[in-house]
């Protein structure tokens, strides 16, 4: 959280488009039960710092998303500019697994929570498993899609690391597919432990979605295991 507190206060641009984006989001969603409009909100924060970075964005798999709008996406995670690129490019209405300490940044946090996005215990197994098992209901009862980082948090080497059960969980429960999805390019643009954006190129890449009709919670792992071949194989 440092590192981001970092870079609000380096930019000027960054708190000018966080502090008035969280403040929009703030009075829409007063209007707005069903969290469209702050998506459209947080849509607009997003390409705001992708422009600040430099970054050019090019999206390829998005045809493989046609006609689903319940899902759980499993994403790779090298760097805090994973957000905004998911954010500004996935297609359809999704929430956010996210850990708990980014809810307690103003405007930032103060979104997050009001959107509807869902706040995961990382030091508390039995509240994160009750998290997971809300996460899935949240997918069913308002068929939208979530998404998760699988490796519990950014990689600091760049190598993909081993995958969490926990998006797995989430789509065997909600029995919706699991669509894998590789970033690739965001951490050149902003490292871990970094506090200056390198202009670049990003590209972000949407899997084949893998069905979970039928599976049951004892098949998470092998489930976990075919998004990250998945992810490997995009991230060549």
């Amino acid at each position: 959280m440092r590192l981001l507190w970092s870079l609000l206060v380096i930019d000027p641009l960054i708190i000018l488009s966080t502090v008035l984006c969280g403040t929009v989001s703030q009075v829409v969603s007063l209007f707005d039960s069903s969290s469209k409009a702050q998506l459209k909100v947080a849509r607009t924060w997003a390409s705001t710092l992708l422009w600040i970075a430099g970054a050019k964005v090019t999206v390829e798999g998005v045809e493989n998303l046609r006609g689903i709008d319940r899902c759980v996406f499993s994403a790779n995670h090298l760097s805090y500019m994973d957000t905004p690129v998911m954010l500004r490019y996935i297609p359809i209405q999704f929430f956010f697994l996210a850990k708990s300490e980014l809810f307690k940044i103003p405007f930032l946090g103060w979104h997050l929570k009001r959107a509807g996005h869902v706040s995961v215990p990382l030091n508390d197994p039995r509240a994160a498993l009750k998290t997971l098992t809300g996460a899935a209901d949240l997918v069913l009862s308002r068929g939208v899609a979530v998404l998760f980082f699988p490796e519990g948090g950014r990689s600091e080497d760049g190598v993909l690391r081993e995958f969490k059960d926990g998006a797995a969980y989430i789509a065997i429960k909600a029995q919706v597919p699991l669509v894998p999805v590789a970033l690739i390019g965001t951490r050149d643009l902003l490292p871990m432990h970094s506090k200056t954006f390198t202009p670049g190129r990003v590209i972000l890449r949407f899997g084949t979605p893998i069905p979970t009709a039928g599976m049951n919670a004892r098949q998470r792992s092998d489930l976990s295991e075919q998004a990250r071949n998945q992810v490997v194989a995009m991230l060549g």
